[in-house]
């Protein structure tokens, strides 16, 4: 039994040093070809519009706000600043979704993004992400790798697609510390021992993100909440749940063998999943 787990211990690790690693140097290399454009495009947004200042910072060799979707799609989380007027609404009527709204009428001159308010005194992610994209199509004429870059047609979101190879959708973001949403307060459940309380309190004190971005779930409904409507995510606590043990080298093994085997027509099983 030993020497059949010995076994397999050295085979994953042997498939992990030349096959994970090799998948992670390359994914590497595009990420740092994929952000000298974006960086360039963001700075010509701000050029135009100063509240979109890009958040796209290097740091320990990662990009803060950078997720990998697969070695070809990217999605760049920008945040944005001052949400400080607004109350975050989750109370579940918005499957995976929240509203932040005027906590008083007559703050609404105090805000940063006065006109993107509705009438019903909510910040509308639609209305931010449809201006954000405009900028960005602008900012694509303009940049100096527009001969590379160029925007994604039919579609709400911001999307760049640069050398014909590479996919990258930038959405507009807050970031929400100190608070946990009411749609997430099942988590931890009460008989798993993992994690341990000091890591769930690292976590919700972390937060989350609330990104502008077309919903899933609320797709095919017209009402004016669920356009305005803000995506929760949870990268930042899923970045630190993987901290500890083999998870992560565990989930890198799971990635290269999707990639290598599993891809498949209609995308079935995708790298998050």
């Amino acid at each position: 039994m030993i020497a059949a787990q010995a076994k397999l211990v050295y085979h994953l690790n042997k498939y992990y040093n030349e096959k994970c690693q090799a998948r992670k140097a390359a994914i590497a290399k595009t990420i740092r070809e994929v952000c000298k454009v974006v960086s360039d495009v963001l700075k010509e947004v701000e050029v135009q519009e100063p509240r979109f200042i890009s958040s796209l910072n290097e740091m320990d060799n990662r990009y803060e706000g950078l997720e990998v979707i697969s070695p070809t799609e990217f999605e760049v989380v920008l945040y944005l600043n001052q949400m400080g007027v607004f109350n975050f609404v989750d109370d579940g009527s918005l499957p995976g979704c929240a509203v932040l709204k005027l906590s008083d009428g007559r703050k609404r001159s105090m805000s940063l993004w006065v006109e993107f308010i509705t009438a019903s005194g909510y910040l509308s992610a639609r209305k931010i992400r449809s201006r954000f994209q405009t900028l960005v199509a602008q900012a694509v004429d303009k940049c100096s790798y527009r001969d590379v870059v160029k925007m994604v047609a039919d579609t709400s979101e911001v999307k760049l697609r640069i050398r014909d190879r590479y996919v990258v959708q930038i959405t507009p973001a807050f970031k929400c510390t100190g608070i946990w949403p009411r749609s997430a307060a099942h988590w931890p459940l009460p008989h798993i021992p993992w994690p341990g309380p000091n890591r769930v309190a690292e976590v919700k004190a972390e937060g989350f993100n609330l990104l502008s971005k077309e919903c899933h779930t609320l797709a095919g409904k017209q009402s004016s909440a669920e356009s305005d409507a803000w995506v929760l995510q949870f990268a930042e606590a899923e970045n630190r749940l993987q901290l500890g043990g083999c998870r992560k080298k565990c989930l890198s093994l799971l990635k290269t063998l999707r990639d290598r085997h599993l891809e498949l027509p209609g995308q079935p099983l995708n790298n998050y999943t």
